[in-house]
């Protein structure tokens, strides 16, 4: 049963999943007021708490605290609300590279009741146009030096009517910066239901077609009162450091949620690259770092050359299964714990994570607190331990896609299907075995491949492809694509360049296939449907 909402635009509420496709949600122990504001509890409340002073977020060379972070969300509150007209309800896109502007913006449009929808600032023209067009998105927030591709989409959109510029830069110097400039430091934030939509996460399906999953402000403080306080036992003390966006539910809990729930600091990178992220580890001392594998590798090797990341006190590694090689090469090395989970953008944050006290190589470790797991085959049925099956999750989050059918792929009897295959052993620890999809996941980023596939179709040396997940020792998996060119042209270094540059200036350019191969044809069924395993069997062999 829905509580009460403060939303004037009730677009989000009208469009939850039907009561009986939810999961079911594990409440206890998890309990917040009927009205409750997220954007308030990171900031204001914590200035309340007597943390004004502290530092809340370091980035672009400066530190601010608590009372500087609450003072700027409230004047952005009032220009957003007085100047551009913002109502609780309406959906408000940000688009930005992590840096404290984006997080500021986030927590200003929660004030004011929006439901704010984070986007990848790598995100071309044609795939922002797909996310405004679902959410029917009236405003957006833009990094001013990221405004080419947001006013390609709103010159198009049927929706789309304001980009408001704002400085991502330390300079406070463009139009929503301005417009708040003289605001009060104080702002009425809106009273929002605690099951009042805050926050749409899109993620990517395998058809390439976007699905918007929908949080509520108590899902906000769940992950981190999860989570953050159980398994990072998090204090004021800790400084966050990581790479995944804030786009991602992933990096918007790790670094902005979490620290700010508890009166921490983080730490935001633009160019969140190994190099720049041993900088700042070093710099600031860093405590908690959250990012993929991949980059933990570059850590361990750069530590060999006299990195010093002894201020770590735990690594989080997620997005991607952690190797025990690398599990076992950082706990030696550093002596401190590295913990890998999963999570889905679908549940908000990681549901399944080792412990400090309790953990094992390979495993990705049991349900966090107020999460319960298990492993099913087709039919629902729970399998015995040992066997390989589908991971079925429930917990205080779970997945409501808007208005979309695959909501029924998702949530089956109750608890949610995360599209991953699993087993868990006789000790109580989950294994990932495959994603149970077509998705590839390549360092930490959910490609989808149809998507892949269209872009190259798009050029005209292009006449059919396939894209496929091929296993890497640095990534995980690499995106490969299949190709059959047109007649006449040359299978030649150039081309493999020339179709890569083409993917990268279509969609996201972290998208591009980084294997290229040209065939003669794909294979196919009698109905002429594109057998995609058989080309993974092949590489195999």
């Amino acid at each position: 049963m829905l509580g009460p909402s403060a939303h004037i635009d009730t677009f989000t509420r009208d469009n939850l999943p039907p009561p009986e496709q939810w999961p079911e949600f594990l409440l206890d122990g998890f309990d917040y007021p009927d009205h409750i504001n997220a954007g308030v509890e990171l900031t204001d409340r914590l200035v309340e708490k007597g943390f004004g002073d502290h530092t809340a977020l370091i980035g672009n060379g400066r530190r601010r605290t608590y009372k500087e972070l609450s003072d700027w969300t409230n004047r952005l509150a009032h220009a957003l609300v007085e100047n551009y007209g913002v109502k609780p309800g309406n959906r408000v896109l940000i688009r930005s590279a992590n840096n404290p502007a984006m997080v500021a913006c986030w927590l200003a449009a929660t004030k004011v009741g929006a439901v704010v929808v984070n986007t990848m600032p790598m995100l071309r023209a044609g795939e922002l146009a797909k996310i405004v067009d679902k959410a029917e998105i009236t405003v957006a927030l833009c990094d001013t030096r990221l405004m080419d591709e947001m006013t390609a989409c709103a010159k198009g959109s049927a929706y789309l009517k304001q980009v408001i510029g704002f400085d991502g830069t330390a300079n406070h110097d463009a139009e929503l910066d301005r417009a708040a400039l003289d605001k009060p430091v104080t702002f009425t934030a809106v009273n929002t239901g605690r099951d009042d939509v805050a926050l749409l996460g899109f993620t990517s399906g395998t058809t390439g077609v976007p699905k918007a999953t929908m949080h509520f402000h108590r899902d906000l403080l769940i992950v981190a009162d999860a989570y953050a306080r159980e398994i990072l036992e998090v204090t004021p003390d800790d400084i966050f450091v990581g790479s995944p966006p804030l786009a991602f539910t992933f990096g918007l809990g790790g670094l902005a949620i979490f620290p700010l729930r508890f009166g921490a600091a983080a730490t935001l990178l633009e160019q969140a690259t190994p190099p720049n992220m041993i900088h700042i580890i070093e710099t600031y001392k860093a405590t908690i770092s959250f990012t993929a594998p991949t980059a933990y590798r570059a850590m361990l090797k750069a530590m060999d050359q006299g990195a010093d990341l002894s201020s770590l006190r735990v690594a989080v590694s997620a997005g991607e299964t952690l190797p025990a090689p690398v599990f076992e090469e950082w706990t030696e090395k550093t002596g401190k714990p590295i913990l890998d989970g999963i999570g889905a953008t679908e549940m908000l944050h990681i549901f399944i994570s080792n412990r400090f006290d309790d953990m094992k190589p390979a495993s990705t470790g049991k349900p966090v607190g107020g999460y319960q797991a298990r492993i099913v085959d087709d039919e629902m049925r729970e399998l015995p331990r040992g066997s390989t099956g589908r991971l079925a999750v429930r917990g205080p989050t779970g997945c409501r896609y808007m208005a979309d059918a695959r909501q029924k792929d998702y949530v089956r009897d109750g608890w949610n299907l995360t599209g991953d295959t699993f087993t868990q052993d006789e000790d109580g620890f989950f294994h990932f075995a495959a994603r149970s999809d077509d998705m590839i996941v390549s360092a930490g980023y959910n490609i989808a491949g149809p998507e892949v596939e269209a872009a190259l179709l798009s050029h005209p040396d292009v006449a059919e492809c396939a894209v496929t997940g091929a296993e890497d020792g640095e990534r995980g998996q690499i995106v490969e694509a299949h190709i059959v060119l047109v007649q006449g042209v040359s299978p030649d270094a150039l081309t493999v360049k020339r179709l890569q540059d083409h993917v990268k200036a279509t969609i996201a350019p972290y998208k591009y296939p980084r294997s290229v191969k040209f065939i003669d044809a794909l294979p196919k069924t009698q109905t002429g449907k594109i057998q995609r395993f058989r080309l993974r069997a092949e590489k195999s062999n």
